[in-house]
């Protein structure tokens, strides 16, 4: 599930993405359905999908006369391309840079920063 493109998603694009990533696999009208209020027209969803598909994020399976809809990337890869691409964006590619940020900004506290590391360690043995 690994997608080459590294092309955003736009703030509609990331809610229907959402909900596949969710569903997994699914019709428009399920999509629909799954979509946060207010829920959008059903032919705007469409060309959302269109859209993701022409992105490589989303394919399609024609079941019958009917579409449905699954992930080509999934959130952790999306999640993973979209720090690093604000990382080397905003904080000159330096992830220290970006949580030194967050500490002075009062994102994150020492305690937070102490568990994280205790993490990393405990990832890398």
């Amino acid at each position: 599930m690994k997608n080459e493109t590294t092309k955003p998603l736009t703030k509609a694009e990331e809610q229907v993405m959402k909900v596949i990533w969710k569903l997994e696999k699914a019709f428009l009208r399920d999509i629909v359905d799954a979509m946060p209020p207010p829920k959008p027209h059903q032919n705007t969803v469409a060309t959302i999908l269109k859209i993701l598909i022409d992105k490589k994020f989303v394919d399609v399976k024609v079941v019958g006369r009917m579409h449905e809809y699954f992930p080509l990337i999934s959130m952790d890869n999306y999640s993973r391309m979209s720090m690093k691409n604000l990382v080397k964006g905003y904080f000159e590619g330096s992830f220290s840079n970006a949580v030194s940020f967050m500490v002075k900004d009062n994102n994150i506290s020492i305690e937070e920063l102490e568990l994280l590391l205790k993490e990393l360690k405990n990832t890398k043995k």
